[in-house]
């Protein structure tokens, strides 16, 4: 068996809903039949909009939440009947500062969770080390948690999902809020975890970041699957509709695009995104159209896919919606 398998998993959240008088309840799935399996030196890129399931996900696969159905396996133990091995095979960072002690130092927050992991204290206190060094915050280890900086208490956080050393290691947005040389760091390091045999899955907003890391994709939406498969396999599906990206000014005055072969739209500041079957066939029209609308075209673009064309296509939704 691989290191990371899920089978079927679904988690249902019951919302009760109407007056003191009358209540009803409704049932939202927040995950739906999800599968998949990791292997071992693997990074699975999990993507999708906020509320997607994608932080739902990762809770189930740590044990924080019991799936309503389904089951997953980390290193061969169950998440709904072995979870405390679960826990001693897995590393686990979630989004959110407050997963660490603030009243606490950085190097007391580190002791603290190795004692919780049952860590050998001989052990610890150089492993503790390494990852102050290897995180930046040596100079800081003895400054309580509530005075550090965001990227530093994030930093922290990345340390604490690495202090056990497991096999199999959940990233949940860990580059979230960071500057860019705090980003290239962890970058950089969750590959060469991926190199000595680490099993990741690593959830992300920045498209960028996701194909540079990821061996293979899920794209979740709505609680689903909608796609797995490596980036570049992904990419190549997308080739099929075409991208018009044209910069200018003047998009605001446009109500809605009437024009055959229309797929989807997308709009953001000064950048139009058109998706088409056959760019070349409508692009004549679509600027006939955009200048007699008093659009001011400064730069027309045919792209190559990216992850984020990916999704659009296959959700018509953005990444941010």
């Amino acid at each position: 068996m691989k290191p990371l398998v899920v089978k079927e998993l679904t988690k249902i959240f019951e919302l009760r809903e109407g007056n003191i008088f009358s209540k009803r309840k409704r049932e939202i799935y927040a995950v739906r039949d999800v599968s998949f399996d990791v292997d071992n030196g693997e990074i699975l890129g999990l993507l999708g909009p906020n509320g997607a399931g994608k932080t739902t996900l990762i809770k189930m696969l740590c044990t924080l939440i019991e799936p309503t159905k389904g089951e997953a396996y980390i290193k061969g133990y169950s998440i709904t009947k072995e979870a405390q091995k679960v826990k001693q095979n897995l590393g686990v960072m979630l989004t959110g500062e407050r997963a660490l002690y603030w009243k606490l130092t950085g190097r007391e927050n580190l002791e603290y969770f190795a004692a919780l992991y049952h860590l050998d204290p001989s052990w610890t206190k150089s492993r503790i080390d390494e990852l102050l060094e290897l995180l930046g915050l040596k100079d800081r280890e003895n400054t309580l948690v509530e005075n550090y900086s965001t990227g530093m208490r994030i930093r922290l956080n990345f340390a604490k999902a690495l202090l056990n050393d497991a096999p199999v290691l959940l990233f949940d947005e860990p580059t979230m809020s960071l500057d860019p040389q705090s980003s290239r760091l962890i970058r950089s390091l969750i590959k060469e975890l991926r190199d000595k045999g680490k099993t990741i899955i690593l959830t992300t907003h920045y498209m960028e970041e996701a194909d540079q890391l990821s061996d293979k994709v899920a794209i979740i939406n709505y609680g689903r699957i909608v796609a797995l498969a490596k980036p570049s396999e992904l990419k190549v599906k997308v080739n099929k509709s075409k991208v018009i990206e044209i910069e200018g000014r003047g998009f605001e005055r446009l109500e809605e695009l009437n024009i055959k072969g229309i797929m989807k739209v997308d709009y953001k500041d000064s950048l139009l995104k058109v998706y088409t079957e056959d760019s070349r066939e409508l692009l004549p029209k679509l600027l006939e159209f955009l200048i007699g609308k008093g659009v001011q075209v400064s730069n027309i673009k045919l792209p190559e896919p990216s992850l984020e064309d990916v999704f659009i296509e296959l959700t018509g939704r953005t990444l941010r919606d």
